[in-house]
């Protein structure tokens, strides 16, 4: 090694371990998380495919609105927020509700769309549920608006930098050999076999490890959000994209008027100033007036704060990506369409930034890519363990070097 290249590998060595030492723990969890939520899809619907399908059944199947209303006849659910819907006749109807004023989601229900009967709560949601926040907010106060984002994100874009880092200080001086690059040592002990497991391994999943943080990236950061709309949509869809979200607190407006009609009891005003509920129904003729029977899944949801534009996002039948959709905003008073952003007039770079979703757990790549996504997020605890194991090495033969050779314990 020239005397140029040694002083700047030593300090990126120097970054690698302390960078590493102080966010081990933390990549680990994200890790862990993100590997559990891979096929979350998958394993929610074997727990629940008791609940989630119904017989078919030439009567007719109910609108939104009967759907809430008998079930709010049933029991004290809480507000609907949201509803799914299908083309399926053998698909059962999914509803979802507000959160509580002490910001707790109830879990959400099955219900039977010819007679509106509950079929039960779906198993493993509320463990998802806490995974994700675990995943995305480490479970700190105010969820996305709190701390937790920006630590996540902030420790993301620290991976990068251990990435790169990484890379160049294992940089072989066969630089063109496969074998160097991709094959372990496994013939070696103690700290050559964790220096070829931290080293090798990490060349393996890097590619994977830069495609996580930089797509997770999009959900932590507004500045990131911002310029990937600025770089690859058009400049009309990057005015909309950087509409502010209504705060989720803001929600807090309408509880109310929830509280006295426990139901769908989402007010608004007409000109007249009198009040309007605000109702799935209006909304539902609408979308159905746009989309006709071309749909597979529709999701209705209505929004989290004083406004009255319902957000439908809509699936084909045959579609297996979450991205590969059409979205329309309703309002819900007159059933006027707002906006209407359909998957198929998206330019390549808009298809991009709506599939970020599926490029950040590898659904993009069918179920091999996310297997492969997950059993690369699984091995993160791998390099927590062997990267500490390196450093503690590395103290120690620094510390017997120091020791003049007298003392130097035989064997050592």
């Amino acid at each position: 090694m020239s005397d140029v290249r040694r002083p700047i590998k030593a300090a990126l060595l120097q970054v690698h371990s302390l960078a590493g030492l102080a966010l081990a723990l933390l990549w680990a969890v994200v890790g862990i998380t993100g590997a559990t939520m891979a096929f979350e899809d998958e394993i929610e619907a074997s727990l629940n495919s008791h609940i989630m399908r119904v017989d078919a059944s030439a009567t007719r199947r109910l609108t939104p609105d009967e759907l809430v209303a008998r079930l709010q006849s049933a029991g004290d659910f809480g507000r609907a927020s949201a509803v799914t819907m299908a083309s399926d006749p053998s698909a059962a109807v999914r509803i979802r509700f507000a959160r509580s004023e002490g910001g707790a989601r109830p879990s959400s229900v099955y219900v039977d769309p010819y007679d509106g009967h509950v079929l039960g709560s779906p198993r493993a949601e509320d463990f998802f549920a806490t995974v994700r926040k675990l995943h995305r907010w480490l479970l700190l106060p105010g969820d996305g608006n709190g701390i937790g984002r920006k630590i996540t994100g902030t420790a993301a874009i620290c991976l990068i930098v251990m990435l790169i880092s990484g890379l160049v200080l294992r940089w072989p001086h066969r630089a063109r050999s496969v074998k160097m690059w991709l094959k372990p040592n496994l013939g070696l002990r103690g700290r050559g076999l964790h220096r070829s497991l931290h080293a090798v391994i990490g060349t393996w999943v890097l590619p994977v490890y830069l495609v996580m943080t930089l797509t997770g990236l999009w959900y932590s950061f507004e500045w990131y959000k911002a310029g990937a709309n600025w770089l690859l949509a058009r400049p009309v869809t990057t005015t909309a994209a950087m509409q502010p979200k209504q705060p989720r607190g803001a929600a807090a407006d309408g509880k109310a008027d929830a509280r006295a009609n426990p139901g769908n009891d989402k007010r608004a005003s007409d000109p007249n100033g009198e009040a309007k509920a605000l109702t799935f129904d209006r909304v539902w003729t609408a979308f159905l007036a746009q989309e006709g029977d071309q749909y597979g899944r529709a999701l209705l949801t209505m929004p989290a704060g004083a406004g009255t534009a319902v957000r439908v996002r809509s699936w084909l039948p045959d579609s297996s990506l979450e991205s590969v959709r059409d979205e329309f905003r309703i309002e819900a008073v007159t059933g006027r369409v707002i906006s209407a952003d359909r998957y198929a007039d998206k330019t390549f770079g808009e298809r991009i930034l709506a599939g970020v979703l599926d490029i950040h757990r590898g659904a993009i790549l069918g179920w091999p890519g996310k297997l492969a996504f997950m059993l690369a997020a699984a091995m993160m605890p791998l390099f927590t363990v062997t990267g500490l194991l390196l450093y503690m090495s590395r103290r120690r033969h620094r510390r017997l070097a120091r020791q003049p050779v007298g003392h130097l314990v035989p064997g050592e």
